[in-house]
């Protein structure tokens, strides 16, 4: 698919970290872009950074979790744009899901589920007929995680299990529209290599009273600084991959009409790897005892 001027991308989570780089991305193509967000300040900011910089855009508060919310932004679009050609479904949480999987509170389950699984296919049921009747070429890009479809990460357990039933679904989707020898592709997206500064590590500031945790966080780190500052105090190298990076992957992964969106790794590949043999091995997954589970 050719990303054009006129074109129209909507993209969830888009407040900021990788879903604002996939806007501002789009928009520097010539895109009009469509940002949702629960965030409201933060949202009308990046909408108004992107304006500034020429941008045709639209922004509306959207909380993914809740299906009536994505189906009226799908009909916003509509109504304001006539289509849609490039949907992202970005928005994410971490869970804050802590200890042995057995002691996670339920509500840190059902939140994490709300929103980064059942948002994905809020958005797909919202937007895909949509976008297949509207006969022109489109894509859909549906956020994963490396924790969840490439090196599973057991001390993040909650959010690595939604983040498996992305790829999954996305695969599903993928299948579908070639049945349906529809104009629409589908990709899933696994941003890295290396960790990146979004605001997913400070998810529980927009965390809804009716998934409220029942005990309070023992975790020392509130947010992201505080973790690299003590991994690096305590000599660990961190690394970042920059947002930029992710969403120019996305945009050649779109033109190229590839479905695995992810960047080289060897530590990737490495686990890619092993997962694979330990299948076709039907052996024991020695390389999940790699890991620390603190």
């Amino acid at each position: 698919m050719r990303l054009a001027a006129g074109q129209v991308a909507v993209v969830t989570g888009a407040a900021g970290g990788i879903g604002l780089a996939m806007a501002r991305r789009f928009a520097a193509d010539g895109l009009a872009v469509v940002l949702a967000d629960v965030e409201q300040a933060a949202l009308e900011s990046a909408a108004a950074g992107l304006r500034d910089d020429g941008a045709t855009v639209h922004a509306r508060v959207v909380d993914v979790g809740e299906r009536e919310q994505v189906m009226a932004l799908a009909e916003e679009v509509y109504d304001t744009f006539g289509a849609c050609h490039v949907l992202c479904n970005n928005a994410g949480v971490g869970s804050g899901a802590e200890g042995r999987m057995w002691e996670h509170e339920p509500n840190d389950w059902t939140w994490a589920f709300a929103v980064n699984v059942w948002g994905v296919f809020h958005g797909i049921q919202a937007f895909v007929p949509r976008m297949i009747a509207g006969g022109e070429p489109g894509h859909v890009v549906n956020t994963s995680s490396t924790d969840g479809g490439v090196a599973p990460l057991p001390t993040a357990s909650v959010y690595a299990v939604t983040k498996a039933a992305v790829v999954t679904m996305t695969e599903s989707l993928y299948a579908h529209l070639k049945a349906e020898r529809a104009r629409v592709g589908a990709s899933v997206l696994f941003p890295g290599p290396h960790m990146l500064r979004t605001g997913l590590w400070e998810s529980h500031r927009n965390r809804p009273e009716k998934y409220a945790k029942s005990r309070p966080r023992r975790t020392p780190y509130r947010s992201l600084d505080q973790w690299e500052a003590a991994m690096k105090e305590a000599g660990r190298e961190v690394l970042f991959t920059p947002v930029e990076q992710v969403a120019d992957l996305v945009v050649e992964g779109i033109t190229a009409e590839r479905f695995w969106l992810l960047p080289g790794s060897e530590h990737s590949d490495r686990q890619i790897r092993a997962r694979a043999q330990s299948m076709l091995d039907r052996a024991n997954p020695a390389y999940l005892e790699s890991f620390i589970l603190e």
